[in-house]
């Protein structure tokens, strides 16, 4: 089952890398957002990818310049939160925020070195009414050792900008986000969010090795 996790995360990270491309690309059609970026990915990691087993490390870097800027991290963590948020101070949301992001970075990093050829088939384009907020985006991972993963990609809209950014991924239906907020809701409860943040920090300053997993 890790296994199998780290394969889906490792093309949800590919696909979502090459958001460098940004520039080119109209982030306010989130279906034609999601196509490019899948169309570029590969072919980037593949070009680089001996770098990146030399030094692993190098690869925080390519999640911070290419990846990060397009996560709605601040969204995401609230989420993760939960009914935490409501009750924590400005100073605590805002720690647990830079907590997660460099969770996410080294997490990301990690995942990245399991990069293997997988393919990636974006779902056609919906007609999206002007009033909405979310929307999820049907990824299907091709991989020739198991069958389809299917993932559902879900993006806020920016109220500023009117651009998407992601923050969450449904794998076969399992929200990761869902996830990590069961997984730490009951060491907020008990522990704080500043100690909660600490522990992320920790974690995140992790080696980023070949072969391993961060969790």
């Amino acid at each position: 089952m890790k296994k199998w996790f780290v394969t889906v995360f490792a093309a949800l990270t590919v696909t979502l890398s090459s958001f460098s491309f940004a520039a080119e690309i109209d982030a306010k059609d989130p279906y034609f957002l999601i196509n490019r970026v899948a169309e570029n990915a590969f072919s980037r990691l593949k070009a680089d990818k001996d770098q990146f087993i030399q030094n692993p490390e190098l690869l925080r870097v390519v999640v911070k310049e290419e990846l990060m800027p397009y996560i709605n991290v601040r969204y995401a963590a609230m989420k993760v939160l939960g009914p935490q948020a409501r009750k924590a101070s400005k100073e605590e949301r805002d720690l647990f925020t830079e907590a997660f992001y460099d969770y996410l970075v080294a997490s990301y990093a990690q995942i990245l070195t399991q990069y293997t050829d997988q393919e990636i088939s974006v779902e056609p384009a919906k007609k999206i009414d002007a009033k909405r907020k979310v929307v999820s985006v049907r990824v299907d991972i091709l991989d020739k050792a198991r069958p389809p993963i299917r993932l559902d990609f879900a993006l806020r809209k920016n109220r500023k900008t009117e651009e998407w950014q992601g923050f969450d991924v449904q794998v076969e239906g399992v929200s990761m986000l869902d996830t990590k907020t069961s997984e730490w809701s009951s060491e907020l409860r008990r522990n704080g969010i500043e100690e909660v943040s600490k522990q992320l920090i920790e974690r995140s300053k992790t080696p980023i090795t070949r072969g391993e997993t961060t969790s």
